[in-house]
């Protein structure tokens, strides 16, 4: 199931830069974040949904090269982002 709409809402509002921020690199690692937390709680009840699964490791992928990217231009966005998303290094 995806986020919904006051879900996303909420996460944009809370990570934005400035008033109209969609797409900086805090939101999307937010969003990311968020849609992988629903996605290990489903496969705890649906052990065999390999589909799912593997879509999982792409989020998680994008995540990282998102931080990847963060990381080389600035590690002092990098370090306030694993803290405000509770993220291991």
């Amino acid at each position: 199931m995806a986020l919904l709409a006051f879900q996303k809402a909420k996460i944009v509002t809370t990570h934005r830069k400035h008033e109209t921020d969609t797409g900086s690199p805090e939101v999307q690692i937010g969003l990311i974040t968020e849609r992988i937390t629903q996605l290990t709680e489903h496969f705890k009840v649906h052990t065999k949904d390999h589909a799912g699964r593997r879509g999982l490791l792409r989020l998680v992928s994008k995540r990282r090269g998102l931080l990847d990217y963060i990381h080389r231009k600035s590690p002092d966005r990098y370090k306030a982002i694993l803290v405000t998303f509770e993220l291991r290094k």
